[in-house]
């Protein structure tokens, strides 16, 4: 079964946010984002154990407990395995992620990519998602952003682990699809070279955006679209710098990078296009791409981001951004 047939439309919920991501989220603050993705119509949701030491995996499990199985997606992450005892969460190394998820729980998070940590993380993820299976797994973060000099190491163990133990899953019926989850391109690349295991889905975070988009387009997204590779474009607002906030990829953005954002909204504010528009419909041209997830904690902000998919952008303002060289020329825009 193709990818796109399994998830149910073009735009998910990224729920790495519940994982009090950046900041101490109230609980009913983090239900009500997920009731109003809900309402919204939004059915496919994507988290991860990483996120919180599993707290954004209870919250959307007890936000969705009452919806009837059959009518969402879930997926999520392995590599990661939540412990009940407690660690020192100022302690943890968590390579260019350290400091995200301070808030989280204090639980003691343990890497784990072999074919029987991958069914223990399945496991606890399930216990907290208050669930009896997650239609995707994504083998998570297996990129040298997090484990720097010793990436291929980590990614060869999963190699021969985690992507095994989730084709033979996928092959016996438990789960429809699986992939990998990263911030990386090469990563995925990397991935898609095999001869086996054949993963179905990659979620690729912050590389596939109007902000940052000319590695993966050379280097990931021609293959993905000619092995049936789906990719979820996760981050489209590039940790929120396209849309006006201070980060880039989880820290201070660059002055460079305020620079494009700043000569983009130029173009859009002439066209009277939204920013969010302009970053989800951009991703979404893409022929390889099956979903955005942009992620949010607040209620209002899912609003946002339905009509900003829905919104008519001018054929005027993606030729604009074309001839100020804003997107490389080889990139697919929606009126191409």
């Amino acid at each position: 079964m193709a990818i796109k047939d399994i998830l149910p439309g073009t735009m998910g919920f990224g729920a790495a946010p519940l994982g009090n991501m950046f900041r101490d989220i109230p609980e009913a603050e983090a239900l009500a984002t997920v009731e109003a993705a809900w309402s919204d119509g939004i059915r496919y949701y994507d988290t991860a154990p990483f996120y919180g030491a599993g707290l954004a995996e209870i919250r959307l499990g007890e936000a969705l407990a009452g919806k009837p199985r059959g009518e969402f997606v879930i997926s999520s992450k392995v590599g990661r395995v939540i412990l009940d005892e407690v660690e020192d969460v100022g302690a943890r190394d968590q390579g260019e992620k350290g400091g995200v998820f301070a808030h989280g729980r204090p639980n003691r998070v343990v890497n784990d990519y072999t074919a029987d940590g991958t069914l223990r993380s399945i496991e606890g993820s399930l216990k907290r998602l208050r669930t009896d299976h997650v239609e995707i797994a994504f083998v998570h973060d297996v990129a040298q952003d997090f484990y720097r000099d010793e990436w291929l190491a980590v990614f060869d163990t999963a190699r021969t682990g985690a992507f095994r133990a989730l084709d033979r899953l996928r092959d016996e019926g438990v789960i429809k699809g699986w992939g990998i989850g990263v911030n990386r391109v090469e990563a995925v690349e990397l991935l898609l070279g095999l001869q086996e295991p054949r993963p179905d889905v990659c979620l690729l975070a912050g590389r596939y955006t109007l902000l940052d988009h000319s590695r993966a387009l050379q280097r990931v997204m021609p293959t993905a679209a000619e092995r049936g590779v789906g990719i979820v474009v996760g981050g489209p607002y590039s940790s929120g710098a396209l849309v006006g906030g201070p980060n880039f990829e989880y820290a201070p953005a660059r002055p460079e990078i305020l620079d494009k954002v700043a000569r983009i909204k130029a173009i859009a504010d002439r066209h009277g296009v939204s920013m969010k528009a302009a970053g989800l419909q951009f991703s979404l041209a893409h022929p390889a791409v099956v979903a955005v997830i942009p992620g949010a904690s607040r209620p209002s902000r899912i609003a946002e981001d339905r009509a900003a998919l829905a919104e008519t952008v001018p054929a005027d303002f993606w030729r604009a951004l074309r001839e100020a060289k804003l997107v490389d020329p080889a990139a697919p825009l929606p009126i191409d």
